[in-house]
């Protein structure tokens, strides 16, 4: 039996296990109705993955099925992060048909951005209580973030490939932004969304967990069976130990996601009756988080739990009981069998690759050189630099491991500003619609704790790694979804004013 189809009754078996488990619990968030057809759709997609023996294939049959499963769909975002990790996004070209080299690549986030995102795009414009792009302020930094990006491609390429650069930003950056910040509406909207992004990854952390053990990547006899190459998918491994990776490609974005899913889990969790499957699924993405050895999601994740009780209800109290068992648990695990090696993967304190962490020091001291010859805008050549070429590593490559470095050596600090500005701008308007609701115990404060401490976690997450696969796209739909519940407590404060005017009214 080839190796894709091995791995693909592995695959088939622990999403089953996941499924059935999640069944009563989603159906405390959501109907059971778009549970079942969602995750039909999940299974559907990935049977036809694994038998088409072509990514074409593959992508005219998804694109037929998405295009009659789109017209039952109520939450185009929640079908889009279910199905956002179904297979790795290794990208094939679409041919030019003798006109140019070729039109552009799509992978399998681009297919779904096409399929499901652009169609909800085009319906959300004409919808009135729609609001127009460019009313806030994340929209106008972001608009002006990738009419930077657009500018700067200007200068170190062809005019076609600069349309096929725009192209990419459109899908893999505009679209899941804007259908985030505009299509949820409601809290029932957001646990809905959040669902999907945490099934999904669920799914990711149990098959990550059977990698790790296994030491078997199960997603790499995919892409040779459909006929694309995806270098950046390898057989990393880290104190012995096989870095899982699943679809993500990288260990690190396998981290990164989960750590996302876990504060979303924060908020959708209360939504949950049985207090074993809470359990059982906050140790199961604890097992995901542990599974690619990824020590930046780790810290990402421990600030997303430290902000969400820090804005809660008895937060010192809470947080010093944390601490507590931090401090408790270090000489604990030195005492247990296999302790010491988690202690040794542990970041700043552990010894498994720290020459690591003294990479990405020497990576930010030369990058500042680079950075200070072209401060404003950067340069497009800035990794034939002497300084960037000491960096080149065993792989011959220089791995830019930090997002803020990378834009700031390709967009200067004006493209940074702008990037950083953008992110502010969401956070300070989550925190600012928080005090909407000052009740701390109340659901929506509790989903805007949740959101901010997620977005918080991404943008520590981010500095120890660049902008790869799935890493971007997902920053950007949590950002919209941050707008989102910011534009609901607009609405929820409109809302009390005119009903205090009417009471006026009335009385007079």
């Amino acid at each position: 039996m080839p190796e894709h189809f091995r791995a693909l009754v592995v695959i088939l078996v622990l999403a089953g296990i996941v499924f059935a488990f999640a069944r009563r619990p989603a159906a405390d968030l959501i109907p059971h109705s778009d549970f079942t057809r969602r995750r039909n759709l999940w299974f559907a997609l990935t049977l036809v993955a694994f038998f088409s023996h072509s990514f074409w294939v593959y992508a005219g049959v998804t694109a037929i099925i998405l295009t009659v499963s789109r017209q039952r769909e109520r939450n185009p975002m929640a079908l889009f992060f279910l199905l956002l990790f179904l297979i790795p996004p290794a990208s094939a070209q679409v041919p030019g048909f003798g006109l140019i080299n070729y039109l552009f690549d799509l992978n399998h986030v681009r297919l779904l951005s096409l399929c499901i995102l652009l169609p909800s795009f085009l319906a959300l414009r004409r919808r009135p209580d729609s609001l127009p792009f460019g009313r806030t302020w994340p929209d106008n930094l972001l608009f002006a973030y990738l009419l930077l990006t657009f500018a700067l491609f200007l200068r170190q390429t062809t005019p076609t490939d600069t349309l096929r650069q725009s192209l990419y930003l459109f899908l893999d950056v505009f679209l899941p932004y804007y259908v985030a910040s505009r299509a949820v509406k409601n809290v029932s909207d957001f646990k809905d969304v959040m669902l999907g992004f945490l099934l999904a990854a669920m799914v990711l952390s149990l098959i990550g967990l059977f990698e790790f053990s296994r030491r078997w990547l199960l997603y790499n006899a995919l892409t040779y069976a459909m006929g694309v190459q995806w270098e950046i998918s390898t057989y990393l491994s880290r104190g012995g130990s096989l870095r899982a990776s699943v679809t993500t490609g990288q260990a690190i974005a396998l981290g990164y996601v989960i750590a996302v899913a876990i504060g979303f889990y924060l908020f959708l969790q209360e939504g949950v009756r049985s207090k074993l499957q809470r359990r059982l699924g906050a140790l199961l993405l604890a097992g995901g988080l542990f599974a690619p050895l990824s020590r930046g999601p780790w810290i990402g994740a421990a600030v997303m739990i430290i902000m969400f009780i820090g804005t809660g209800r008895y937060a010192v109290r809470r947080l010093m009981l944390l601490g507590v068992a931090a401090v408790l648990a270090l000489p604990l695990l030195a005492i247990v069998p296999g302790g010491q090696k988690i202690i040794d993967l542990l970041p700043f304190i552990g010894s498994v690759e720290a020459e690591n962490i003294t990479y990405r020091q020497r990576l930010i001291d030369n990058s500042v050189i680079v950075i200070q010859r072209n401060p404003w805008l950067g340069s497009f050549d800035y990794r034939s630099t002497p300084e960037m070429q000491s960096l080149i590593q065993g792989q011959g490559i220089i791995d830019i491991v930090n997002t803020y470095i990378g834009i700031a050596l390709q967009m200067g600090l004006i493209g940074l500003t702008l990037f950083v500005a953008f992110f502010a701008t969401i956070v300070l308007g989550i925190r600012k619609a928080m005090r909407s609701y000052p009740n701390k115990d109340d659901e929506s404060r509790r989903l805007g704790r949740a959101l901010l401490a997620t977005l918080a976690g991404i943008l520590i997450t981010i500095i120890t790694v660049s902008s790869i696969t799935v890493i971007p796209v997902v920053y950007w739909s949590v950002a919209g979804l941050g707008v989102s519940y910011a534009q609901m407590a607009r609405r929820l404060k409109r809302a009390e004013t005119a009903s205090s005017k009417s009471a006026l009214q009335q009385t007079w």
